[in-house]
């Protein structure tokens, strides 16, 4: 059984910086995909950034250049680092998980969320001025 918990979120200012946890435990972090999605109230949620079982990772235009995903294979960690944070980027982000390699993210570079199986409950991320 997989279980994800996020860590890490908070409140900062308009161009400050954070960095989100997700912690795993199960089998094999190794032959999952992992992503982070995000959501805001009365929207849909939305990928943000995933990491393929080969290293591909994939990132949304909206958070190029600002967020960068990493783990700690040793510790089944995934990282998620942001900075230059923007007010659109408040949300409350999801840890998510699945077996397997994932070809909408090796071959179409997408995220998909009805192609992940398993979630954390979420940490808020609020970016104010």
């Amino acid at each position: 059984q997989v279980q994800l918990v996020e860590s890490g979120g908070d409140s900062v200012q308009i161009g400050g910086s954070l960095t989100l946890s997700c912690s795993f435990s199960g089998v094999r972090y190794s032959s999952y995909s992992m992503a982070w999605f995000r959501q805001v109230p009365g929207k849909e949620r939305q990928g943000v950034a995933a990491i393929d079982t080969d290293g591909t990772t994939v990132y949304i235009d909206s958070v190029k250049g600002r967020f960068t995903l990493s783990q700690d294979n040793a510790k089944n960690i995934l990282y998620l680092k942001m900075n230059n944070l923007k007010p659109e980027d408040t949300a409350i982000y999801y840890c998510a998980a699945q077996g397997g390699t994932l070809t909408s993210i090796q071959a179409l570079g997408l995220i998909y969320e009805s192609e992940f199986g398993y979630w954390g409950q979420g940490t808020q991320v609020t970016v104010s001025s």
